[in-house]
């Protein structure tokens, strides 16, 4: 497929950026055991980086200029997570973990870590600052995702193996609640106001909405234990939830159905499915709440739905197998990670097309987005 020159586009179509101002994006490439690394002021890739066995994910700290990869290593021995310093893009440090980590989420602040161990049904929790793990938190069996809410005080853990989701205490490091009943639990969100979660039950066809406890009820008093409030039906194999940045819907993949479904998230209610692209896996929202982005993992596109008008609106032709997404800083950017044809689709989402196709390593399988000035 063939790239496009940067030069052809007409200044005024990208953000001016300072001298001293650097933003790149980090793919992690499982069958590489690399982290290719893409320089997005200038559109190009900057460097690969050997990071460890088998990288499956990847999460930029919003405070300090670090990105940190999950490698999950083998399936008999523990995994780590790579410190990647963004300022030069080498790995600053490898701290341990424990067996098959697949998933990592970093609070607010940016001084916590937490690391889902799928292989040893445990969360690590990392010190950023000291790059040690700090505590190992018995959760479910086979946890595949975790969340922190906005306010750190409470970490959401989807239980694949488990069938449950598992909240905890972030300041006892402690499980405080265990939620039974979600088939194969593999994805979950918070809301903003760190009020409520919604997970997803991907072994079937539903999503639970989960009141969490410091949270106030409908009469203004604190809810005293974390609550299963619903048990939301969507459409087969929900794999992935997308939350609006305001906070007021969640969008479902639905990979089984070829669809979406969207949940209004103060209420529980389901407004609809939508058809999508073959095998929805990966939904992303535009920063002004107005897009949802969809990935299709058995297709060449992404599928662009309008929230407002509650409809399809076109769809992105992108490499082959399109399957996690991420915005630039600016939103004028859509970075596609196509996992079937090793490549990340770049599209401006000015005239949602195809802009340019840079090469990845082995297997692609996620992606964040690091922007920071240098002193």
């Amino acid at each position: 497929m063939a790239a496009f020159s940067l030069t052809a586009c007409r200044t005024h179509d990208f953000p001016q950026y300072a001298p001293n101002y650097r933003e790149y994006a980090y793919v992690t490439n499982g069958g590489s055991g690399t982290v290719s690394v893409y320089d997005v002021v200038n559109v190009r890739v900057d460097r690969e980086i050997p990071v460890g066995q088998n990288p499956i994910a990847v999460a930029a700290n919003p405070v300090r200029n670090e990105v940190y990869v999950v490698n999950s290593g083998t399936p008999a021995g523990r995994g780590s997570v790579a410190v990647i310093n963004a300022e030069n893009n080498s790995v600053a440090a490898t701290i341990p973990v424990h067996e098959l980590p697949v998933a990592i989420t970093v609070d607010a602040d940016g001084k916590v870590a937490y690391v889902a161990n799928s292989g040893s049904n445990s969360i690590s929790v990392l010190d950023l600052k000291s790059r040690r793990e700090v505590a190992q938190i018995g959760v479910g069996e086979d946890p595949s995702a975790a969340r922190v809410s906005p306010d750190g005080n409470t970490l959401v853990v989807a239980n694949r193996g488990g069938n449950s989701v598992s909240i905890i205490d972030t300041t006892a490091r402690k499980v405080r609640t265990v939620i039974e009943g979600c088939p194969g639990a593999g994805d979950a969100v918070v809301l903003p106001d760190s009020s409520k979660a919604f997970a997803a039950c991907t072994g079937g066809h539903q999503v639970m909405a989960i009141r969490l406890a410091h949270a106030a009820r409908p009469d203004g008093r604190p809810a005293a234990t974390d609550q299963l409030e619903s048990l939301l039906d969507v459409g087969r194999a929900p794999v992935q939830l997308a939350l609006k940045p305001d906070g007021g819907e969640v969008f479902v993949a639905n990979s089984l159905s070829n669809s979406i479904s969207e949940i209004y998230a103060n209420t529980d209610d389901v407004a609809g499915a939508y058809l999508m692209g073959a095998d929805p896996v990966r939904g992303l929202v535009s920063a002004d709440n107005s897009l949802l982005y969809v990935g299709n993992l058995h297709s060449e596109e992404v599928t662009v739905y309008s929230i407002e008008d509650g409809k399809r609106v076109g769809s992105i032709h992108v490499g082959d197998g399109p399957s996690a997404l991420a915005f630039s800083t600016a939103g004028h950017l859509l970075f596609v990670v196509d996992a079937r044809s090793g490549d990340v689709a770049v599209v401006r989402t000015a005239n949602r097309q195809m802009f340019t196709m840079l090469p990845t390593g082995r297997e692609p399988n996620a992606i964040a987005v690091k922007a920071f000035k240098v002193s």
